[in-house]
């Protein structure tokens, strides 16, 4: 029988808060029923949440792993900071790796298994290189390991060059967008596309080039992987704040490139890593991992066939790679299942 995924009152989980270096974290906590085998901790992308992994949580739990997944900085019901009078660092890969490192902390966990998706995935690349202490097994959906760069290369450079695919990165951190997504039914038809709903007419909300459609939010239709209790809980969580904060992750380029600097040195992840490309994500596309073994000696490639919300498109894959891997790593957790 196929595991049901968590839902936002699932006795499974608690939702918990943590204050990390002054900011309040919102964090889904997860214990298994039988003796605890570890720790993973699972960090989201954009535009999601902790819930994301809602397909995910209740394999883990079964494993015997200790499960804890926050939102990220500006996301739900995670602190939301302005930019000014803040630093953008506050929306960073090295932040958010020392954030994670201290909540490992506050959940008692000494050692912890990292996975990561779209911008989770970036951060769990790099919390594993600035807390090679912390991390003993890293996996990503989507995200490719990127390694840190001597020389800056901006966005616009990006996109004019190799990714054009990139192009949304522009819009969404120009503050155009927000001007549009700016009270709870705008978030609710915004969320509602990037998750797949179309319009009459097939009308999308976003382009990898372009960004977000704003003009076609309006006629976007039931539908996609967002729905029901699920689309009502991340509306609730997107309207605390509004997408403002959740959009610095795409102003940060080069505060994360000046504090890469300080792992030119530690470029290689020499861990247990484990990459699932997905075949049609139309922004991470497979390609892009392609030099990953150079950086990776201890690297586990699988391949699903699904989009960029792999997570919950084609979950019971993702959960597959991800079961075989670690029972790969230690083979005591197969007594679990």
């Amino acid at each position: 029988m196929p595991l049901q995924p968590i839902t936002p009152t699932d006795s499974r989980i608690q939702h918990k808060t943590a204050v990390l270096s002054g900011y309040t974290y919102h964090y889904l906590h997860g214990v298994p029923v039988a003796k605890q085998k570890g720790t993973v901790f699972l960090i989201h992308g954009w535009p999601d949440l902790s819930m994301g992994w809602r397909f995910q949580i209740p394999l883990l739990l079964d494993m015997g792993f200790q499960v804890v997944a926050p939102d990220l900085m500006g996301f739900g019901g995670t602190d939301a900071p302005k930019v000014p009078p803040n630093p953008i660092n506050l929306y960073g890969y090295k932040r958010a790796s020392d954030d994670i490192a201290e909540l490992a902390k506050e959940v008692g966990a000494e050692k912890i298994i990292l996975g990561g998706h779209d911008w989770g995935g970036f951060v769990v690349w790099r919390a594993a290189q600035w807390h090679p202490e912390l991390v003993t097994h890293v996996f990503s959906v989507c995200t490719p390991y990127t390694a840190p760069q001597e020389v800056y290369h901006s966005l616009e450079q990006i996109v004019q060059g190799p990714l054009p695919q990139f192009g949304y990165q522009i819009h969404l951190a120009s503050g155009d967008v927000e001007k549009s997504v700016d009270n709870e039914d705008s978030i609710r038809q915004f969320l509602k596309g990037m998750y797949g709903a179309r319009g009459p007419n097939g009308e999308v909300a976003f382009s990898p080039e372009k960004g977000l459609l704003v003009e076609n939010l309006p006629s976007l239709g039931e539908g996609g992987l967002l729905r029901g209790e699920i689309l009502d809980y991340y509306v609730k969580e997107y309207s605390r704040h509004g997408i403002h904060s959740t959009l610095n992750w795409y102003r940060t380029r080069k505060a994360n490139w000046e504090e890469d600097r300080g792992l030119l040195e530690r470029q290689e992840i020499s861990i247990p890593a484990l990459f699932i490309g997905a075949t049609q994500d139309s922004v991470l596309k497979p390609e892009l991992s392609r030099n990953m073994e150079k950086f990776l000696p201890n690297l586990t490639r699988e391949s699903v066939e699904a989009g960029h919300w792999a997570l919950t498109q084609k979950p019971e894959e993702v959960n597959g790679f991800i079961r075989k891997w670690l029972e790969a790593q230690n083979p005591d957790l197969k007594s679990s299942l």
